[in-house]
């Protein structure tokens, strides 16, 4: 610690620095252990799955060393490209399909459905860098093994429900949005077994602490405008 520059990001449980040229590190805030999550990119690497390059695992596994992304998130591009929208989603629809077909290791945690895909589930606008090498898919806690529509399921009620954190200009841009991008991103995925995922996950993110209580009603409310569905 201590060779760090200035911070780049700050999210929930881990805080981002520079570190150098092209590098920079990630720390946890409370010093847990994040020593999986390199592990989880290292292994989606290996079969050609866009994430950042990881250099270093250091400090007892509470921090990394890696890849410095340059370029937007697909939340940034939209709202400054309104008109790209659609073809952002279809491309968000692209990075979960070719998630699920990576080979799934037989360390990662197992959610309680029926499914034996790689899982990101946290896999939304806001943890897609649009790079110049392409997408990069940023952000791994949560990755898991599970049904890959508890997946898409789970993105369709982040574009649908959480107030996007973002500057109010930028908000009322996207704002208008959202329920037309979350159509789009889910038109693949239509049908009964996408409904019954969706109102399951829905009714679990209803449940995170970081969910206000009007996003957690809005989730509960999509739930069960789900299960009608399936």
């Amino acid at each position: 610690m201590g060779d760090e520059g200035r911070l780049l990001a700050s999210g929930r449980d881990s805080d981002i620095f520079e570190l150098g040229p092209g590098l920079v590190l990630r720390r946890n805030k409370v010093g847990r252990v994040i020593e999986h999550e390199a592990r989880v990119m290292q292994h989606v690497a290996e079969h050609g799955y866009p994430v950042p390059r990881i250099h270093e695992v250091r400090a007892g596994g509470t921090e990394i060393v890696m890849e410095r992304l340059e370029g937007p998130t697909m939340l940034d591009a939209v709202a400054r490209r309104p008109h790209t929208a659609f073809a952002n989603m279809r491309l968000l629809a692209d990075l979960h399909d070719q998630l699920h077909v990576v080979p799934v290791p037989d360390w990662l945690t197992r959610l309680d459905d029926d499914g034996e895909a790689l899982l990101h589930l946290d896999l939304h606008p806001m943890n897609v860098m649009l790079t110049d090498r392409g997408p990069v898919v940023i952000d791994w806690a949560n990755a898991s093994i599970g049904h890959p529509l508890s997946d898409v399921g789970l993105t369709y009620a982040l574009l649908t429900c959480p107030r996007p954190p973002m500057p109010a200009v930028m908000r009322a841009v996207v704002q208008p949005l959202r329920l037309a991008m979350a159509r789009e991103f889910s038109r693949r995925y239509r049908g009964a077994e996408f409904a019954r995922c969706t109102a399951r996950v829905a009714e679990l993110k209803s449940l995170d602490r970081n969910m206000s209580p009007a996003e957690g009603k809005k989730l509960l409310a999509l739930a069960a405008r789900m299960r009608r569905q399936a």
